[in-house]
């Protein structure tokens, strides 16, 4: 069964927003964003992991996983859940107008939300993003002395953040408790940092270095701003 998780208002933060330039390939082609709400206390999730391992083998998508730390408490804290994860997805639900989160979830591009164990919704969304001009962001990136280096352009005006998110390519886990107890499964790009950079309101050109961790694979992620929430996504690119 899907879990849901219904909470009363919490205090937000303002976002602070930023846009970058990205690697060749991902710039000519346009990476479209899929990320996973998932969580290991979830037994409705693990189909929906298996179908994330699978996305992310796709060209032309970033398929991140996003483990959530609001179903510890029923016997099983996620190994690779974070706070800060479950806030992303709350800001989500906030944006769309929704007052309740669930697993396994589906968000792409930032702004469609589905059931994480719907292959097909996913597979028409990402479809459909991925023939869509998405050309107000130009990101191009390098790795240089250990750090990455984002350079960037915008087309139009407009207050975004930056964010560089670095993950795992593959985790295996024994579930020890809860309701996946016993059973062993494998995860595919595990977000472990996601790192707000800063803002920037694509007037001028944008440059921003960051440290980068040995053993991860990164990704930064452009995304526009929704009043005090995360809004679609402007444009993505892989740290080669």
């Amino acid at each position: 069964m899907m879990r849901l998780w219904r909470w009363i208002a919490v205090t937000w933060m303002a976002l602070a927003g930023g846009v970058a330039l990205a690697g060749d390939d991902d710039a000519a082609a346009g990476l479209v964003v899929v990320e996973l709400f998932t969580s290991q206390g979830c037994s409705s999730c693990p189909p929906a992991d298996a179908f994330l391992h699978d996305l992310a083998g796709r060209d032309g998508v970033l398929a991140l996983s996003l483990h959530v730390d609001y179903w510890d408490y029923i016997g099983w804290k996620d190994v690779f859940g974070q706070e800060k994860f479950s806030r992303r997805q709350k800001s989500y639900a906030r944006v769309a107008g929704r007052r309740s989160v669930y697993t396994p979830q589906m968000v792409i591009q930032g702004q469609d939300h589905v059931v994480g164990n719907h292959p097909m919704d996913v597979t028409d969304l990402i479809a459909r993003h991925g023939a869509q001009d998405r050309e107000d962001v130009t990101l191009r990136i390098s790795r240089e002395d250990g750090e990455v280096v984002i350079r960037g352009a915008a087309r139009v005006a407009e207050p975004m953040l930056v964010q560089l998110v670095q993950y795992s390519p593959r985790e295996e886990v024994k579930i020890k408790k809860g309701e996946n107890a016993g059973n062993r499964y494998v995860y595919a790009n595990v977000a472990r940092h996601w790192t707000r950079l800063g803002e920037w309101d694509g007037k001028s050109g944008l440059e921003m270095r960051a440290p980068l961790e040995q053993g991860l694979k990164a990704a930064v992620i452009v995304q526009r701003m929704e009043g005090h929430g995360i809004g679609p996504i402007a444009a993505a690119a892989r740290v080669d």
